[in-house]
């Protein structure tokens, strides 16, 4: 019980009575926490702006035996721009839901906040695909996880040479005569060979800081869609508007 002190960014927040609402938290040292925010939707409320959908603020929280409840928050950023863009919206909307579905209380989420902190500012202040964004968002997360792929020879045969294809099952690069055989391998140009490599191994600040062509990002999107949705059991795709 007490008080706790903590950054964190809204990613799920449901109407709760006539003025109350509760909001799903992602910080960094406490993981995801639901937490009440009472009288956060009354028009003049302290914590109106802080509480909405993707706000990254400075909370203090109430930690009661059973609950939490925020007591006070101070705005560091809201993500302006995507709230004024439906489609941008849209890709927020899933990535959120990504996070949300990956993470739980008590788990040290440091690097996942920052993955997300990142691809929002990617979404909001830049001009990149958003497709691209959201692939290379999906991929790093991948790594946070433990479901780095093998990216240094082919996972079947152990070959260095002609790697062409990425296997979603074997969960790494193949050789072109292996990944023929792969019904679940997608064949890739080196271009996107060279861009699974960086977006697994750059550092966590530059990990959206390369281009790759129009092919590439085809098979980049088909990589990413399939690896997340093989390794999670899920099927997230975006609704396009």
């Amino acid at each position: 019980m007490g008080i706790i002190k903590t950054k964190g960014i809204v990613i799920l927040e449901s109407n709760m009575n006539d003025y109350d609402k509760m909001v799903t938290l992602l910080t960094p040292d406490i993981g995801k926490i639901g937490c009440a925010a009472r009288g956060s939707r009354r028009p003049k409320s302290v914590l109106m702006a802080g509480t909405q959908f993707l706000s990254f603020s400075n909370f203090l929280i109430y930690n009661s035996p059973t609950s939490y409840s925020i007591n006070s928050c101070d705005t560091i950023e809201v993500f302006y721009n995507i709230r004024n863009d439906l489609n941008k919206l849209n890709y927020a909307s899933l990535i959120s839901r990504i996070v949300y579905d990956v993470t739980d209380e008590n788990q040290y989420t440091y690097n996942i906040l920052q993955l997300l902190l990142n691809t929002l500012y990617m979404i909001s202040e830049t001009d990149k695909n958003l497709d691209f964004i959201l692939s290379v968002f999906e991929l790093r997360l991948m790594l946070y996880l433990g479901f780095a792929p093998q990216l240094g020879k082919c996972t079947r045969c152990g070959s260095n040479e002609n790697i062409s294809y990425f296997s979603i099952y074997n969960s790494g690069f193949e050789c072109s005569s292996c990944g023929r055989v792969d019904k679940s391998a997608i064949q890739i140009n080196n271009d996107t060979f060279n861009a699974l490599k960086f977006i697994f191994s750059a550092p966590a600040k530059k990990v959206f800081s390369f281009t790759v062509s129009e092919e590439s990002l085809k098979q980049l999107k088909l990589v990413s869609k399939l690896y997340i949705n093989d390794k999670l059991d899920k099927n997230y795709q975006i609704m396009h508007l």
